[in-house]
């Protein structure tokens, strides 16, 4: 995607709320890069690279080096300055700089070989935060984190190779069949998630199907082709209508709801031509 002359009003809102949080770069004086919604640290940068902003921007590029200098020896991401650090941090750290072209940088690589290490036993990623209290739901990944990590790893040349991210691909194949939240966080497939949600900012339906188009293990599972369904039957016109997005973003031109957005329909032309390369 490139910058466009359109979206200058919406790149410009974000950068204008960079000190927001209290410091530089959306963060907070004691360096929370998770905090603030849709316009913390991580958050800002995803929108801005999906409005079309160049990676090698200087700006992005500094923002590159905050994140990094959060990095613990062994692959990590210590997001707070506070807390225990979970594979949810370290996944959404690795996203972002993925998507900012630092897949086969070493400093992420040791992190992907991390994320592979901790692998939880059914394919996916699991915190160990019990914030619903405990139950046999809790003794599965967590669907969420674990899309994000997919969608992290298919920068790389473990994608379509490495078996274990089949078995994460599979582990997300089979979410579309229980559809009762699962993992210590409860992420579930109701209403909420069946909406079309535009930017990628949290677990459903179009990120689902978009994340997975890139996994060759996905593109002729049944599961998968019944999800993608779902949300050409909510298309208009051959076009992605937003259903739900962040309240924050409601005033944004390229993501408002009830009507079709652009950017996110190239998103899913991106994901059709996924499965037309298919093997």
């Amino acid at each position: 995607m490139n910058e466009s002359r359109e979206y200058k009003p919406d790149i410009d809102a974000i950068l204008a709320k960079r000190y927001d949080n209290g410091a530089d770069y959306w963060t907070t004086p004691d360096k929370r890069l998770g905090k603030g919604g849709p316009f913390s640290t991580l958050s800002s940068v995803l929108l801005l690279l999906e409005l079309g902003m160049d990676p090698a921007d200087n700006l992005l590029k500094k923002v590159a080096d905050l994140i990094f200098g959060c990095q613990r020896e062994d692959g990590r991401f210590k997001l707070s300055p506070s807390g225990a650090i979970y594979p949810c941090h370290t996944i959404n750290a690795a996203n972002v700089l993925s998507n900012l072209g630092y897949s086969t940088d070493s400093r992420l690589e040791k992190t992907f070989k991390h994320l592979l290490e901790i692998q939880f036993i059914d394919g996916g990623w699991r915190c160990k935060k019990f914030s619903y209290g405990r139950g046999p739901e809790t003794e599965f990944s967590n669907p969420g984190p674990t899309l994000t990590a997919l969608n992290a790893f298919r920068f790389t040349d473990h994608i379509n190779k490495n078996v274990a991210l089949d078995r994460a691909v599979e582990f997300l194949l089979d979410h579309w069949e229980i559809r009762k939240p699962i993992g210590p966080c409860h992420y579930g497939m109701g209403t909420l998630f069946m909406q079309v949600e535009y930017p990628f900012l949290t677990y459903n339906l179009f990120y689902y199907v978009y994340v997975l188009s890139f996994y060759d293990r996905a593109k002729r599972d049944e599961r998968f082709l019944e999800a993608l369904q779902m949300l050409e039957s909510k298309m208009v016109d051959g076009k992605i209508v937003v259903e739900r997005t962040n309240s924050k973003l409601a005033k944004f031109d390229f993501c408002k709801k009830g009507e079709k957005s652009i950017l996110g329909t190239e998103r899913y032309l991106e994901l059709k031509r996924n499965l037309n390369n298919q093997k």
